[in-house]
């Protein structure tokens, strides 16, 4: 009765909106996604026309006095390159999430339970990607405070103006350049749906379906979107036309982007996040019934091999798109993403080899995650060495996180969602203020949005970056496990959390769907 009231009342509130619409990072270079509506009224068009070339060419021809003439700037239009290459990044995404994370989570598991982590990661997925349309967008990615958006965007609004068959656009990292803001929400609907997605293979095999979609729901509104806020949102570039602006245009900005830390593509956002909040699940739903007494064997590494190609392949998506355009940086995040993921299955694998005398698949497949995982914030922020050394060193750590560090926590990460990905995520963002440093072949970071003029070598301060990339880290951690905690006790509390033990061992595929995904 509790979860009919629940479905009830969200139904109630996206019908309500529907009614009220009818009647109506110091960033690196570039840094982070981040969307700034910068012309309400522009179509794409075939190239990007940068401001200055605008002014000059708008000059009149037929002006009698040339010299006292105001030139009459255009705005900026989207290049049909930058445009195309940013859907292609959402698609990716979407093809990394299902059937990508769906396939590899679905391998791990035994297989009375593969329904169910497919459709766990299937429905939280599309349950993000409608409240990122509702109101997750417009509290992420307009203006607000230090914390939250506003509501300039709630239900979409703005997007598209059918009365005159306009597209508004969006920032990227470059001045005069931009791209269709409806793409940059698509783009990072995205982003929200794997997130939540990632979650559940911490609480695999023993949490109700109806808890996992109240805990996304309240997770989503209160930890995604705040930490998405204070680590992406910014003015733009095209703001900075001025010296004197800098002060006030910075503290409309998130907080930890304010503070000067480096995400390009997510550690934070997506992967400490999440990891972390899988963490607290963990904890809280307790362990399956027969953990530690009993092997829960992956029942398909074949499944799991196919969902990391996909999970890689994705992932260029998820990386290099967050450069916002098909650019040199763009290139440089895709050839960091290629090279650390290597990296880090070379290092998984001869580690494992070294340590238990044989090399495995499912090692092989986790080291691939890993790497992912560690070059996302670092993806467009370090060198091609940086890089490398980077996922050499996360194919180690995330060994030891899902063997020791597992071990020493003592809790139930079904997936190894926290040892992965929150400690993957924490050594990433951590390692992208010490890469990141034109000294030891990163680009740097903007220095000056005005001039657009990066730091030089003699100016980079390791320490300095690094302790700003420890604060955002140690921001999320807390920030993701209150929300998180709070969030899976409000769902214990309508619906409880775990399925019965007798459910367990007869399978959620039978008892939560009602179907089995192998004929006997």
């Amino acid at each position: 009765m509790k979860l009919r009231l629940f479905i009830g009342a969200l139904c109630a509130s996206l019908s309500l909106g529907a009614s009220h619409l009818a009647s109506a990072q110091t960033p690196a270079a570039p840094p982070t996604p981040a969307a700034a509506t910068v012309a309400a009224d522009a179509k794409p068009a075939d190239a990007a026309a940068p401001a200055a070339a605008a002014a000059a060419a708008a000059a009149p021809a037929a002006a009698a006095t040339p010299a006292t003439t105001t030139p009459v700037t255009k705005a900026p239009e989207p290049n049909k390159g930058d445009t195309a290459w940013m859907m292609v990044s959402t698609l990716l995404i979407i093809m990394m999430t299902v059937p990508g994370l769906a396939l590899f989570y679905g391998g791990l598991v035994r297989s009375k339970n593969v329904l169910s982590v497919l459709m766990q990661v299937m429905v939280t997925f599309s349950l993000v990607v409608v409240l990122w349309l509702v109101y997750g967008y417009s509290f992420a990615f307009t203006e607000g405070n230090a914390f939250f958006g506003g509501t300039s965007r709630l239900f979409g609004k703005g997007l598209f103006d059918a009365a005159t068959g306009t597209f508004p656009n969006a920032a990227t990292f470059s001045k005069g350049v931009v791209i269709p803001e409806i793409i940059f929400a698509a783009f990072q609907a995205t982003f929200a749906g794997i997130t939540s997605a990632l979650i559940v293979g911490a609480f695999a095999e023993r949490m109700k379906f109806s808890a996992v979609l109240i805990f996304t729901v309240i997770w989503f509104t209160f930890s995604y979107i705040p930490v998405a806020h204070m680590v992406w949102f910014w003015a733009g570039p095209d703001a900075y036309t001025d010296a004197k602006l800098v002060d006030g245009l910075n503290a409309t900005a998130g907080m930890i982007w304010q503070w000067g830390a480096l995400d390009f593509a997510g550690g934070t956002v997506v992967h400490i996040n999440a990891g972390v909040a899988g963490l607290v699940g963990a904890y809280l739903v307790g362990k399956r019934v027969g953990y530690g007494k009993e092997a829960f064997p992956p029942h398909s590494l074949t499944l799991t091999m196919v969902g990391a190609s996909l999970l890689w392949v994705g992932w260029f998506g998820f990386n290099a798109g967050s450069a916002l355009e098909a650019n040199g940086t763009a290139g440089l995040a895709f050839m960091n993403t290629f090279l650390a993921t290597a990296g880090a299955v070379l290092s998984w694998i001869f580690a494992e080899w070294f340590l238990k005398g044989k090399p495995s698949m499912l090692g092989a497949a986790s080291g691939a995650v890993a790497g992912l995982v560690a070059i996302t914030p670092a993806a467009g922020n370090v060198g091609l060495m940086g890089a490398l050394i980077i996922g050499l060193l996360a194919g180690v750590i995330c060994l030891w996180g899902v063997t020791g560090l597992k071990k020493m926590l003592k809790a139930d990460d079904a997936l190894d969602v926290f040892g992965v990905h929150a400690l993957g995520g924490i050594f990433g963002a951590l390692a992208t203020g010490i890469f990141n440093s034109p000294n030891l072949g990163g680009p740097g970071y903007v220095a000056d949005w005005v001039t657009m003029a990066s730091t030089k070598a003699a100016d980079y301060s390791i320490l300095a970056q690094f302790i700003v990339q420890a604060k955002a880290v140690g921001v999320t951690v807390l920030w993701t496990t209150v929300v998180a905690f709070i969030a899976f006790k409000v769902a214990d509390l309508i619906v409880g959390l775990r399925v019965t033990d007798d459910e367990q061992r007869e399978g959620l595929d039978i008892v939560s769907h009602g179907e089995s995904a192998y004929n006997r």
